[in-house]
C-alpha cells in the first residue's frame, strides 16, 4: 500500500528559509475576533482583522519551532534569535497605532538566561521612524527591550531561548472591557519590505517533493485560516496533489456576525478577513494548475446561528453535532436560513469565478439529522408549517404508512432546497458544476431513513457529481459496508462510478494515527472500483500525522491481477521458506527466533515450458510484466483450495474479516482467491447475500455478524509472485535437448 506516517524529523532534503519569511506566519485570537493572513509579495504580508468586542485582540505569530506543515516539510527549530535582526515597514489602518496604549506590541515568550519562563513585551514604536500609522521598524535580538517607556521601564529581552513572539493587533476602541464595541470594526495591517539579517538568520527547511499521483486533497478552512494560503498550497503540491481540491469552507469561520452575536448579511456575506483569504487561495490555486471544488454545508456553529434556523426534534431541542464547540444544523424548511446559505454560496463561488477558475460548487452533506437515539429533526417551526410532520420516534425501526410519507415530504423539501442553492450558484456564475456530497453512515442509518436524507429529487442529472464519504466506518472497522452502500446510493440515483468521488479519512485525533492504514485501504478499493475521483480528507490532519501517499506504483501497477499461463505452471516445482536466527551458546545449546509467522513460498516454473511456442509465450508474459517489477496470480499446483476456514467471531460491529487457511496453530492470509470461489459460512448456514469480496481477499458484510457468531470460509486461491529476478535466460538448444530452463518465482508478502 503506498503510504507512510512520516515522523517529526523524517525530511531528508532540505532548503534554506529566512527567517521571519511572510509565508511562515500566523494569526490567531479568541472567538468572535476573526483575521487572517495573506503574502501580499516575497518579502511582504497583510494582516486583515474584524473585532467585535473591546477586548478583542489578534496576533500575527512567527513560531520557533514549526508545528504545522507536513514532517518532510517543515522548517527547522532554532529556538536562539540573539543572532538575529529584523527589520520591515509597518503600515496599518483601522487598528490601534504603534504610537498608543495597547498599541502593536512585540510579545517574546520563551525562557531567560536562568532558564525559568518569561514574556517580554516590545513595544514596536519604541524601535520605529516615521508615523503611528507608516513607520519603518528594526529590532536587534541581541539588544532588545521590553517595557512601554524607554529608557526608564527598559526590561532587557534575553532571546537565547525563544518558543514564539507575536505583534498584537487591536481595535480602536480597545480598552479590555469585555463589551460588545458599537460597530464592528474592520482593521488591517502590512508588514513589507520584511529582511533579517545576522548568524542565526537562516533556517533548514525540508524540500523534498513526492512524485505527483492520482489522490486529491481535501481542505477545511476552520482549521486553515490561520495559515497563510502560499502555505497551505506548498504543502499540497510539494506532497504530490494535483488535480482539484476540495475545499470546504467551514461552518465557524467564514460568516459576519451582527449585534447579538448571530450569524447575518449586513455589510455581505463573508467577513473581510474570510473573503481576503480566499481571494489569495483561489488565485494561487489557478497559479498551480490546480482546480477548486468550494463546499458549503446546511452547517453553522451553534453560538452564532439563528434560533430560528435550526432543525429540532420533536421535543424543540436542536439539531447540534458532537463537535466541540458544537454546531447546528439549518432547516432546510426555513426560507431566511436557506436563503442566508445562498448569498454565501453566490460570494464565494464568485471569488472563485473572478479568479479565473471554473466554479465548481458542493453542497456538502445536507441532511435533516438524526440524533444517536434515532429521533430525526424536522419538528422546527418551519418545517412544521411546510409538510405538517407526524410524529416518529425512532427513524430507524418499522415505520408506518403515514410516518413514510413524512419522511418522503422531508425528502422533497430537502430536494427543493439543494436545488434552490445550486440555482444561486448558476446564477453567480453560469456553467457552474455542482456535486453533492452525501455521509453513507448516517443517511443510511436506518432501511427508511434515506427517503429523506437521499431524495429521489436528486436523481441524476440533478448533480453533475454524486460524492461519497463514510470515514465512520473505514475508521471503526466497518469498512465492509461501504462497497454495499456505494452500489445502493449508484442504485437510487443513478450516478454510474466513473462519476462518482469518494472521500477517504479522517484522523480526529492524533493518538489514532493508525487509523490511517485503514483509510489508506479505503482509497485503493476507491480506486479498485473504479471511482472517478478518491480524495483524502483532510490536510491539516494529513499535515499533523504525516500522511504521505506515493505515487510510483501507479504508473506501473505493482501488481497485475492476471493468472500465469496454466500450461506453464502444472510442472512447478515448489519450495516453502522461514527465516530463522540460530545462535549457538559455547555450551552447544541453541537459541532459535523466528523472523517470519509464515513461510515464504518460492516455485520454479521451467519443468512445465515444453516447446518453442510455450517459450515464446513465457517471453510475452515476461517482457509484460517488466521482469520482477509487476506481481501476478500464480496456482500453487500443491496447495491452492481451502475448506471451512475460520475467519473469526463477530462482535456486532466489525463487518471486515480476512480470508484465512489454517495450518495447525499457524495461519496463513489469502489475498487471491478464485473469482466465485468463495463460499461463506455464518453460524454454521452458508450466507448467499450481503456480502462482497473486497480488496486482497477481504469478505466484506453489510452488516456486522453478531456477536459471538463463527465466520468460516471454503474457496480456491492463487497465491501472489512475481518473477524472481530481472532476466530470464531461455534457448532452444536447451529445450531441444529436453532440459527444462529454470523460471524462479518469489512470493509477494501483501499488506
Amino acid at each position: 500500500m503506498p503510504y507512510w506516517l512520516a515522523p517529526p524529523g523524517a525530511a531528508k532534503v532540505f532548503g534554506h528559509l529566512k527567517r521571519f519569511d511572510p509565508r511562515y506566519w500566523s494569526v490567531n485570537f479568541p472567538r468572535r475576533t476573526m483575521a487572517s493572513v495573506t503574502t501580499t509579495g516575497p518579502h511582504a504580508m497583510r494582516v486583515d482583522a474584524v473585532f467585535y468586542r473591546r477586548s478583542d485582540l489578534a496576533g500575527l505569530i512567527w513560531d520557533a519551532e514549526d508545528r504545522h506543515d507536513h514532517p518532510l516539510l517543515r522548517y527547522g527549530t532554532s529556538r536562539d534569535f540573539r543572532e538575529c535582526r529584523l527589520r520591515f515597514r509597518w503600515r496599518s489602518g483601522g487598528v490601534k497605532p504603534l504610537d498608543a496604549l495597547h498599541g502593536p506590541t512585540l510579545t517574546i515568550e520563551g525562557r531567560g538566561a536562568s532558564g525559568a519562563p518569561q514574556a517580554w513585551y516590545v513595544r514596536l514604536w519604541n524601535y520605529a521612524e516615521g508615523t503611528p500609522e507608516d513607520a519603518r521598524v528594526e529590532l536587534d535580538f541581541a539588544a532588545i527591550d521590553g517595557g512601554f517607556l524607554l529608557p526608564g521601564e527598559a526590561d532587557p529581552v534575553w532571546a537565547g531561548d525563544v518558543d514564539r513572539m507575536f505583534i498584537s493587533l487591536v481595535a480602536p476602541d480597545f480598552d479590555g472591557m469585555d463589551a460588545a464595541l458599537a460597530v464592528p470594526a474592520e482593521g488591517w495591517a502590512e508588514l513589507s519590505e520584511i529582511s533579517c539579517d545576522g548568524a542565526g538568520s537562516v533556517l533548514a527547511i525540508g524540500d523534498g517533493m513526492i512524485p505527483e499521483h492520482r489522490l486529491q486533497m481535501a481542505t477545511g478552512y476552520d482549521d486553515l485560516y490561520h495559515l497563510t494560503p502560499e502555505r497551505v498550497l506548498r504543502n499540497i503540491v510539494w506532497l504530490g496533489y494535483r488535480g482539484a481540491i476540495n475545499h470546504y469552507v467551514g461552518m465557524s469561520h467564514y460568516f459576519r456576525l451582527g449585534a447579538e452575536g448571530k450569524a447575518t448579511l449586513d455589510g455581505g456575506a463573508l467577513n473581510g478577513p474570510c473573503a481576503a483569504w480566499h481571494r489569495d487561495f483561489a488565485a494561487r490555486a489557478k497559479v498551480y494548475g490546480l482546480g477548486l471544488i468550494l463546499s458549503l454545508s446546511y452547517e453553522l456553529l451553534d453560538a452564532h446561528c439563528p434560533e430560528a434556523w435550526k432543525q429540532r426534534a420533536e421535543d424543540g431541542t436542536p439539531a447540534l453535532t458532537g463537535w466541540v464547540p458544537s454546531s447546528a444544523l439549518l432547516s432546510p424548511a426555513d426560507a431566511e436560513a436557506m436563503g442566508y446559505l445562498q448569498a454565501v454560496a453566490r460570494q464565494f463561488v464568485a471569488i472563485a469565478r473572478d479568479a479565473g477558475l471554473a466554479v465548481r460548487f458542493q453542497v456538502g452533506e445536507p441532511w435533516w439529522w438524526v440524533k444517536g437515539d434515532g429521533r430525526i429533526c424536522l419538528y422546527d417551526d418551519a418545517a412544521k408549517a411546510a409538510f405538517a410532520p407526524v410524529s416518529i420516534g425512532d427513524v430507524r425501526g418499522a415505520l408506518s404508512d403515514a410516518q413514510k410519507a413524512t419522511l418522503d415530504a422531508a425528502g422533497a423539501l430537502l430536494a427543493s432546497s439543494t436545488a434552490a442553492l445550486c440555482g444561486a450558484v448558476k446564477a453567480e456564475a453560469p456553467g457552474a458544476e455542482t456535486l453533492l456530497l452525501v455521509f453513507l453512515p448516517t443517511v443510511l442509518d436506518g432501511a427508511e431513513v434515506k427517503r429523506a436524507n437521499v431524495p429521489v429529487g436528486w436523481a441524476a442529472p440533478t448533480f453533475d457529481v454524486l460524492q461519497l464519504e463514510d470515514y465512520d466506518w473505514v475508521t471503526s472497522g466497518r469498512g465492509g459496508a461501504t462497497a454495499g452502500a456505494v452500489a445502493a446510493m449508484a442504485e437510487r440515483l443513478g450516478n454510474p462510478i466513473a462519476e462518482q468521488h469518494y472521500f477517504a479519512g479522517f484522523v480526529l485525533r492524533p493518538e489514532d494515527r493508525d487509523q490511517w492504514q485503514a483509510i489508506a485501504a479505503a482509497a485503493q478499493a476507491a480506486f479498485g472500483r473504479g471511482t472517478g475521483s478518491v480524495f483524502v480528507w483532510a490536510l491539516p490532519q494529513v499535515m499533523r500525522d504525516g500522511f504521505t501517499w506515493w505515487g510510483g506504483d501507479e504508473e506501473v501497477e505493482a501488481f497485475e491481477d492476471v493468472l500465469f499461463p496454466i500450461s506453464l505452471g502444472r510442472e512447478a516445482s515448489v519450495e516453502p521458506a522461514f527465516s530463522t536466527d540460530v545462535v549457538t551458546t559455547g555450551s552447544g545449546a541453541e537459541q532459535r527466533n523466528s523472523n517470519w509467522a509464515d513461510a515464504r513460498l518460492r516455485f520454479d516454473a521451467g519443468p512445465g515450458v515444453r516447446g518453442e511456442a510455450e517459450m515464446t509465450l513465457l517471453l510475452d508474459f515476461f517482457r509484460a510484466r517488466r521482469g520482477a517489477a509487476v506481481g501476478f496470480r500464480f496456482e500453487d499446483p500443491f496447495d491452492n483450495e481451502a475448506a471451512q476456514q475460520l475467519l473469526g467471531s463477530g462482535d456486532g460491529v466489525r463487518t471486515e474479516f480476512e480470508l484465512v487457511k489454517r495450518y495447525g496453530s499457524q495461519v496463513r492470509r489469502i489475498t487471491r482467491p478464485v473469482t466465485g470461489s468463495v463460499r461463506l459460512f455464518v453460524g454454521g448456514a452458508e450466507r448467499v447475500s450481503g456480502w462482497t469480496i473486497g480488496d486482497k481477499g477481504a469478505v466484506l458484510f453489510e452488516v456486522a455478524p453478531a456477536v459471538g457468531v463463527q465466520v468460516r470460509a471454503s474457496f480456491h486461491f492463487h497465491v501472489p509472485v512475481r518473477f524472481a529476478e530481472d532476466r530470464l535466460s531461455l534457448s532452444r538448444a536447451t529445450f531441444a535437448a529436453g532440459e527444462a530452463g529454470s523460471v524462479p518465482l518469489i512470493e509477494i508478502r501483501e499488506a
